[in-house]
């Protein structure tokens, strides 16, 4: 027998949908989130952990709740928004990103049709997951969408040595005639940092050309990956990129700036404030559009060794259950005691 002493690891976990989004949900409760906002962010961290996003699924719950007990997130806030032409203005009021990005989808996809092309501006935010499940949602309602978020410093413009941008994603996605819409959801360093996360928590190390460490040498350990910088994908490329969504989410939008934002990953500090902008686009006066879209994923399926993005997404889908590693279910189990 192993000594009374000795640690024990809990199994993973095989939850179901629904018992994966209750259990989120009663543990941001439990830090002080209104119900709604709870119910909010535990599914866009469970559908994250079905794609097979464990950067933005469960791993998430511990810092959330943290930031939520500390007031960094404020888990009663109300988002608000104001119309001005073909723009909307969200005020996500420091609270959980999702709620406002909820509203800002239902706006659009009353918006987009009356004026052809929509813009939601969100601002004092916060994380906001994968930014593919926000744009797929507008794609169902039948619109063409791209989305991008700025984050936390986290990537040194190309030549410099210190943080400036955030891993600054981008989403797009259009729909398709009698099938899962087209989505591209993609972070403008190598990985998205949430990956980096998840590698520490659960002890395992990553992969070398994910990041650098604070004295910018190449890294496989990610707790000196969170402490050091992100490198861009694309190299000069990605870091340009990120300087265009760095405009787009937070200058456009009015809020802070990724060198501005303090982090996602802990309780301390005021609230990141960052920005998402989000916009839709009409296609009803895109001629032919569904079958000109099919003939151009026809042409590159046609190639060997080809697929689309998002491909493996779909596959994840079909399972039944979410699989949560042992480790994060004794973080969220923690919270609700």
């Amino acid at each position: 027998m192993p000594p009374p002493d000795a640690q024990r690891i809990r199994p993973d976990a095989q939850l179901t949908r629904p018992e994966a989004e209750t259990l989120i949900a009663r543990a941001l409760q439990s830090a002080g989130t209104a119900p709604d906002n709870a119910h909010s962010v535990a599914r866009a961290l469970v559908a994250a952990e079905i794609d097979g996003q464990k950067g933005h699924g469960f791993s998430r719950v511990a810092s959330y709740a943290a930031q939520v007990a500390s007031g960094k997130v404020a888990g009663h806030a109300r988002p608000t928004s104001t119309r001005h032409g073909a723009r909307l203005d969200v005020d996500a009021a420091n609270g959980f990103a999702f709620p406002a990005v909820d509203l800002a989808i239902a706006e659009l996809i009353r918006m987009a049709p009356e004026t052809g092309v929509a813009m939601a501006a969100i601002r004092r935010s916060h994380h906001c997951g994968q930014l593919g499940a926000h744009v797929e949602r507008l794609a169902e309602a039948g619109l063409a969408a791209l989305m991008v978020a700025n984050t936390p410093q986290a990537m040194a413009p190309w030549g410099g040595n210190r943080a400036l941008f955030g891993t600054n994603p981008i989403a797009f996605a259009a729909p398709r005639p009698g099938q899962p819409p087209l989505v591209i959801d993609l972070s403008l360093s190598k990985v998205a940092r949430g990956k980096v996360m998840a590698a520490s928590k659960a002890g395992q190390p990553i992969p070398e050309g994910w990041a650098l460490d604070p004295e910018g040498r190449p890294t496989t350990d990610p707790a000196q990956g969170l402490k050091g910088t992100m490198v861009p994908a694309g190299d000069a490329k990605g870091a340009a990129l990120a300087l265009v969504v760095e405009i787009l989410a937070a200058l456009v939008t009015g809020a802070n700036r990724s060198d501005e934002a303090s982090s996602f990953f802990d309780a301390d500090g005021p609230p990141p404030g960052v920005g998402q902008m989000i916009l839709a686009f009409d296609l009803s006066h895109a001629p032919g559009f569904g079958e000109r879209l099919e003939g151009l994923i026809s042409a590159i399926l046609a190639q060997d060794g080809t697929r689309l993005p998002g491909s493996r997404r779909l596959t994840a889908r079909d399972a039944t259950h979410v699989t949560v590693p042992g480790h994060l279910m004794e973080e969220v189990d923690a919270l609700i005691r």
